[in-house]
């Protein structure tokens, strides 16, 4: 598969204004999964390192990627330090996500000219994140901060791209509560990837969950 550049990543997840984000220990239902989000518009996934076989299961899934589904885009998140963003990076990883920002992460990320996503809860702490070349930044936990924390960020650093994670809901009211604040994009984990949507195997009703949402996002911008 050709590389996929850090400027294409950025303009894919600005546009589509959705990142769905989950982690599955299973790799078939894995690939489903993110089928499922790219029949439904969102052609940017991240899946978190958040299990004992996470990096093996990414490896796998990428090469599945590769023969299947190549205009997807594929992240990993949870990254908390270097050698864990290299492993990913080495593995095909076209953007990384933290809970948290690392400048260590953010050098080895800038070296490959991979998008490093960091999250960040304070002005001080996207400030810096901005500085060591951070392009989109995750408000995390956002359902601490809310929606006011957007609008006061933007308003002196108007520049500022920001994505909330963790305290966004798939409905219309939180979605259009959050663009209408002037976020970048939203980051969705499990309201968007339901617990029991993927334990009933109904990947359509993942499909459909996406498409929606993504609506909203359009919907929300136009308002």
């Amino acid at each position: 598969m050709p590389e996929i550049m850090k400027n294409e990543v950025i303009t894919k997840i600005l546009d589509i204004g959705l990142i769905p984000t989950f982690y599955n220990e299973n790799l078939e239902t894995t690939k489903k999964i993110v089928e499922a989000c790219a029949q439904g518009g969102a052609k940017v996934v991240e899946f978190t390192n958040r299990g004992a076989l996470a990096y093996q299961l990414f490896s796998e899934l990428v090469k599945w990627r590769n023969k299947t589904l190549s205009n997807v885009i594929l992240g990993a998140g949870t990254i908390l330090e270097p050698a864990t963003a290299a492993l990913y990076l080495n593995s095909g990883a076209n953007f990384i996500v933290g809970p948290v920002f690392n400048a260590e992460v953010a050098k080895i990320c800038n070296r490959r000219k991979t998008l490093y996503v960091p999250g960040c809860c304070t002005p001080s702490e996207i400030s810096n994140a901005e500085e060591m070349g951070a392009e989109i930044i995750k408000v995390f936990p956002a359902k601490v901060v809310g929606p006011e924390f957007i609008k006061d960020v933007l308003g002196p650093c108007p520049w500022s791209r920001l994505m909330p994670s963790g305290g966004v809901e798939a409905t219309r009211e939180s979605i259009f509560l959050w663009i209408k604040a002037g976020v970048a994009a939203l980051n969705m984990g499990s309201d968007l990837i339901s617990k029991d949507l993927v334990k009933a195997g109904d990947f359509e009703g993942i499909k459909k969950k996406v498409e929606e949402c993504i609506r909203w996002v359009k919907e929300a911008r136009k308002a």
